[in-house]
């Protein structure tokens, strides 16, 4: 006899009849060990005594199923996915096979056929890896940066946005920031205070955000760069930008540290608002880097010195454009209308361009050639537009200042369609051809005149 091939059920019955027949265990046993009745194990006794192990083996195996697909059918699928639905996955393919040309497949069936015709990929197959980048040699050369938008304080305070600098070389936590979200100016803001700390690094790596990368790169208007990347040129520091999550895991595993490690910490700590998690922040980070923190393959620093002054480190820190003048020395800026003081400078600067700064705390500034120009603002309106594009990792701040702004004051009524060419009274009488009733309403008024003149006389 050859080898046969069984399941593991049918070996199982063979061990449990093989008992019986040696007479180690009865038929009501091995009924309830395999979940038969006692009358199918006699049956199935009888069979493996006469015929041996073989008997138990199901008759069914290698036999073509009596409910499977025509070949004929199976190739006609094939070739119509090969030749039209390519690109095609099984659960779409099924569908048009059946719309199309009435051939009803199940997806799974479909499935197994392109597998096995190479047409389709399982996502195990699919799946990609992404081989580990060895770390940079030196302190200081590449400085990986990115915001972690979280609950930070569980349900004791409103979700906020991490920004979180680590050393690529060392895995060092080089700053920690809670701000509402990630935006240019919180940006400029920590990497002042990274500047401050630790000097200017070789380069810093981060995601494709806004902040970072200008989205088309191919556009005819604008300067090609950000302008946090602008203040960074005007520092010397690079930056470079990761194609994907993966390529800046240094700080995308530090990320998952802090949502499980400083979430608990500042629960033991009762912290619950970003300017005591600040506070908190610098004695969390020299603990993290005492126990996460690597030795760089090369001792040197790269950190360069800051070497600018404070008032030239907020002009580069901040939001700097250019605004055309007009003839009435008035430009629009940020849904303002700047209006500039007219003075022996200003008189020549209608249809020329005006530097314009923009500070992290709000205010504005406008230069001509370095010299600030005195201005008005002619019509101030901060709220948000109605449908404002609006990105997703700074829609929690918008909405908090949304919400604040509706409680202030109620919404203005407004009514519906065409509101710009609907008649409002204004209650002033119309200049034009007297009425012709005008003289009989003088003569009434006149009667009831001399009426009142008259009962006072009486009186």
């Amino acid at each position: 006899m050859g080898m046969l091939i069984m399941s593991e059920r049918e070996l199982n019955r063979i061990e449990v009849l093989s008992q019986v027949t040696q007479g180690r265990m009865t038929a009501v046993t091995a009924a309830n060990l395999l979940g038969l009745s006692r009358r199918q194990v006699h049956r199935l006794l009888r069979a493996f005594q006469s015929e041996g192990p073989a008997a138990i083996r199901h008759k069914a195996r290698g036999r073509a199923s009596n409910n499977r697909t025509d070949p004929a059918v199976r190739d006609f699928a094939v070739t119509l996915v090969r030749e039209t639905y390519i690109d095609f996955g099984p659960t779409f393919a099924s569908e048009k096979l059946a719309e199309d040309h009435g051939l009803k497949v199940s997806r799974e069936t479909l499935r197994k056929w392109m597998q096995d015709a190479g047409l389709w990929l399982s996502r195990k197959q699919r799946r990609t890896f992404h081989q580990p980048r060895l770390r940079r040699e030196c302190y200081g050369e590449l400085i990986q940066i990115d915001g972690s938008d979280h609950h930070w304080f569980e349900d004791r305070g409103p979700a906020c946005t991490l920004l979180v600098f680590i050393d690529d070389a060392t895995s060092t936590l080089m700053h920690l920031q809670f701000v509402k979200s990630e935006s240019t100016f919180s940006y400029f803001g920590a990497l002042e205070r990274y500047l401050e700390a630790h000097g200017r690094p070789v380069a810093f790596y981060s995601d494709k955000h806004t902040v970072f990368r200008v989205a088309q790169q191919g556009a005819q208007s604008g300067h090609g760069m950000t302008q946090f990347g602008r203040a960074l040129n005007e520092l010397s520091i690079e930056i470079l930008c990761a194609n994907s999550s993966q390529a800046k895991g240094r700080v995308e595993r530090a990320n998952r540290t802090l949502q499980d490690r400083l979430v608990k910490e500042l629960r033991l700590a009762g912290i619950s608002d970003m300017e005591d998690a600040n506070a908190f922040l610098p004695d969390f980070m020299e603990r993290y880097n005492a126990r996460f923190a690597k030795a760089p393959r090369r001792p040197d620093d790269l950190h360069r010195a800051l070497n600018v002054e404070p008032d030239r480190l907020a002009e580069i820190l901040c939001f700097r454009d250019e605004r055309y003048v007009g003839n009435q020395l008035a430009f629009s800026y940020a849904r303002l209308r700047i209006i500039l003081q007219e003075n022996e400078i200003t008189r020549g600067l209608p249809g020329k361009y005006v530097d314009s700064f923009e500070f992290p705390d709000g205010r504005l500034e406008f230069r001509w050639k370095g010299v600030s120009l005195p201005y008005s603002v002619f019509d101030k309106d901060q709220r948000v537009t109605h449908a404002a594009i609006t990105e997703n990792k700074n829609l929690s701040a918008v909405l908090e200042y949304i919400k604040a702004e509706q409680d202030k004051a109620p919404p203005k009524k407004r009514r519906a369609g065409k509101q710009r060419t609907r008649y409002e009274p204004t209650g002033r009488k119309p200049t034009g051809r007297p009425s012709l009733m005008e003289p009989y309403y003088e003569r009434k008024r006149a009667e009831r005149e001399a009426r009142k003149a008259g009962q006072g006389c009486d009186i």
